[in-house]
């Protein structure tokens, strides 16, 4: 398991060279991107699309206004969902700016992670469980109440492994990693491996009681 955390388990944030502490939106930027039914390579594609552009923020974003944004998108590969992605970016920037100003102040203003969560979710319709997760899960070195709770592939890789407690599995066998590198590594198990049943392929198949 040691293996395959090391091996699965690199952050997106650190992928991408986002500084977590001092540049939260920019990763909140990149899990709006990573939240949609798409690849990772057309997510980072895009996300450094907007990184060349220099619209890494939320006054950036409202400044390039929609048509611009849909470019940016399309030249990533963000095809099928630019549209879509375009009105979600600009409504969350002016709700940010709005009613927080910033996202640390966002946090700030939380009573607990579970508050922390849903405001996220209302700075737009389009930001749903899936990108809070994704966003929430790396801000756990960073913000104190950001503590999401595993769901989806992640639930779906545990499961199939037979770990029913992620966080107690963790402490006793992987707490020289990061808890969100753990996470990382199972989420990547699931989407790349559990969902599509390629049970054949996958790196944990000796020891994954499900494994056919």
């Amino acid at each position: 398991m040691r293996d395959f955390v090391k091996g699965y388990g690199k952050k997106y944030s650190e992928m991408l060279g986002i500084d977590l502490k001092n540049e939260p939106f920019k990763w909140f930027l990149a899990s709006m991107l990573f939240g949609a039914r798409i690849t990772e390579k057309i997510a980072v594609n895009t996300y450094k699309e907007f990184g060349s552009e220099k619209i890494v923020t939320p006054k950036k974003i409202i400044e390039a206004g929609w048509d611009r944004l849909v470019r940016i998108l399309d030249k990533g590969g963000y095809v099928r969902y630019d549209f879509k992605t375009a009105d979600k970016l600009l409504e969350v920037s002016e709700n940010l700016i709005k009613n927080y100003g910033n996202l640390d102040n966002l946090h700030e203003k939380a009573i607990n992670s579970k508050d922390l969560e849903d405001k996220l979710k209302k700075l737009g319709k389009g930001v749903g469980e899936v990108t809070a997760g994704i966003f929430l899960r790396e801000m756990r070195s960073v913000w104190e109440k950001a503590r999401p709770a595993p769901r989806g592939l992640v639930l779906l890789a545990a499961k199939n492994l037979g770990i029913k407690d992620l966080e107690n599995y963790w402490r006793k066998n992987l707490s020289d990693f990061e808890f969100s590198e753990f996470e990382t590594a199972l989420m990547r198990l699931g989407k790349d491996f559990c969902r599509k049943k390629k049970c054949s392929f996958c790196p944990l198949k000796k020891r994954c009681p499900t494994s056919f």
